[in-house]
């Protein structure tokens, strides 16, 4: 796999909460459902994005855009708009002051709004992120990003919103692979972009040397790779390797192979029934003590208390 593959990976929907608002000004929904991803659409008319102590971002129709959770945030038809309803987990409505509206707000499975026509119509998904491995996506994010629509996959967008006002057969999970589709169609036209200022280990994927050599790596991380490995694999010197790879990367090569198994292995921790012993040997590592030292280095705390959950 590439790294957009492997971070992808863990962020695949299964059973995701989805949503299609039917809506008239003035309008504005709390969104509180603790999801860790969400991505929306505007299928007609237009919606303010207002996180919360951060600036409003503007969604016209046909834009997608990804917001990182889990912190709420306001979403109307104006910054200005005071919300009406809150949308906690599993698409359940309140009132501000908590007034569940859920059945009275409801025009259709996976439809609710103020009106059966109204000038705005939001669509969304949402993903429940975790694990170390998914987290460095969402470390990649900005808190909101919009794909304006001239860079948005349409069809795909066009074809959620259409499946989300009805019913039918596999429907979960035909719902499920389309938001797969289209988050990686947003990702990449996000990190395309300029204002992206994408990370360096997506950047250096198109390039000849260190692309393959990135594909090397997570296709088999337990191998015990060198510099001067990697180089002749791709082959370059490993001085010139070396300096490529830190330059487009950020980090040097064993540096991010570290970084990338102890990710690996914090994603392992969270199965009780994993010995850190087995971990350990997952991804290349003598035994738990080595493990425990690396992890320790890079992480500041040690595999039992990570598994814990204990702090530093």
């Amino acid at each position: 796999m590439d790294p957009l593959a492997d971070l992808l990976d863990g962020v695949r929907a299964r059973s995701a909460e989805f949503c299609r608002a039917v809506l008239e000004p003035p309008w504005a929904l709390r969104i509180a459902d603790g999801a860790m991803l969400t991505l929306a659409t505007a299928l007609r008319g237009h919606a303010w994005i207002v996180p919360d102590g951060g600036e409003p971002v503007l969604m016209r129709t046909g834009d997608v855009a990804i917001v990182k959770g889990p912190d709420p945030y306001t979403i109307g038809d104006d910054p200005a708009t005071e919300p009406h309803t809150i949308v906690h987990a599993g698409n359940r409505l309140t009132t501000m002051d908590g007034v569940d509206v859920t059945e009275e707000l409801r025009l259709g499975p996976r439809t609710s709004g103020l009106a059966p026509d109204g000038s705005a119509i939001v669509a969304s998904g949402t993903y429940q992120v975790s694990g170390d491995v998914s987290g460095r996506l969402l470390n990649a994010l900005p808190p909101i990003l919009v794909v304006p629509r001239p860079g948005a996959q349409e069809p795909i967008m066009e074809l959620l919103g259409q499946e989300l006002s009805g019913e039918g057969p596999g429907q979960r999970v035909f719902l499920d692979r389309l938001l797969d589709l289209a988050l990686i169609s947003t990702l990449r036209a996000w990190f395309a972009r300029p204002e992206a200022r994408a990370p360096g280990w997506y950047r250096a994927q198109s390039d000849p040397l260190i692309g393959p050599a990135l594909r090397l790596i997570h296709d088999d991380p337990a191998r015990p790779w060198t510099v001067a490995a990697l180089a002749g694999k791709v082959g370059a010197s490993r001085a010139a390797f070396a300096r490529r790879f830190a330059s487009l990367v950020g980090e040097p090569p064993m540096a991010y192979l570290t970084g990338w198994r102890i990710a690996l292995a914090a994603d392992l921790l969270r199965s009780p029934e994993t010995t850190i012993e087995a971990v350990a040997r997952h991804v290349r590592y003598a035994n738990a003590f080595a493990l425990s030292v690396a992890f320790k280095r890079v992480r500041g705390v040690s595999p039992s208390r990570h598994r814990a959950g204990l702090p530093r």
